[in-house]
């Protein structure tokens, strides 16, 4: 567990016990002596409380210090998160996945659609790129309460949520489908959706941007597969040949 990972586990940590309690935000902060900013920040992953913060905290929560420090990695079960791009073969992939495991599969875009009420666009559109990320974590937590066997398929700007993606990285295999730009376009425009290019000269180069810009993030998954020239059977057949031999 690197450091990042830490805070976000501590983070999470402390949020269960609080809500465990009964206590708001405020409630703790004032009864632990903190800053409300602080203990917002702290939950987020986002601080490194001192010793002594820490401590203060466990007090206000009426627990050992060493139980709330209990930071043990959670299980992932059988959960595989496919990760990518629209247009890299998550939907296709997943729900072959999850006919031949005889598990559930999910697309988080759907679930978040159904938390805020609203279509992505309009997500976006109201509450921009922290607003969206705050409701993917709210349904992706949703999605991990439900058990420890499905195919997840997320939304391709995960990897830019630290909260979303650690989590998702600790509790599921995680697998990257990638793909050329030139298909990625292909694709999600067969599919019905003319966005990519439609009055967009420059869609092509904006696309490779962007993978470049999150080919690091995307390279932390457990593996990856290139799905470009590829038919969907032989890339499903890889792919359970890789999770089924999966520590």
């Amino acid at each position: 567990m690197d450091q990042a990972e830490l805070m976000i586990a501590l983070g999470r940590r402390l949020k269960d016990l609080r809500r465990d309690c009964g206590l708001s935000l405020a409630a703790l902060a004032r009864q632990a002596g903190l800053s409300r900013r602080f203990l917002t920040e702290a939950e987020a992953g986002r601080a490194n409380p001192s010793l002594v913060s820490l401590w203060q905290l466990a007090e206000s929560l009426g627990v050992d210090l060493n139980e709330m420090l209990d930071l043990r990695r959670p299980k992932r079960g059988e959960r595989l998160a496919l990760v990518g791009l629209r247009g890299s073969g998550k939907t296709t992939i997943g729900r072959l996945l999850a006919r031949e495991l005889e598990m559930p599969f999910v697309e988080l875009d759907e679930r978040i659609e159904a938390l805020s009420g609203l279509t992505l666009a309009e997500l976006f559109a109201m509450h921009g790129a922290e607003g969206f990320h705050r409701f993917e974590s709210e349904a992706l937590e949703g999605v991990l309460a439900e058990g420890e066997r499905l195919i997840l398929a997320t939304g391709g700007s995960i990897v830019r949520s630290p909260t979303a993606y650690e989590r998702l990285r600790a509790t599921c295999r995680t697998l990257w489908l990638r793909a050329e730009p030139a298909d990625h376009i292909d694709r999600v425009t067969r599919q019905g959706d003319a966005r990519p290019m439609g009055g967009r000269p420059r869609a092509m180069e904006e696309l490779q941007t962007l993978l470049r810009e999150r080919e690091p993030l995307y390279r932390r998954c457990d593996q990856s597969f290139n799905t470009s020239g590829r038919n969907a059977q032989d890339v499903f057949s890889d792919v359970l040949e890789w999770y089924q031999g999966a520590d």
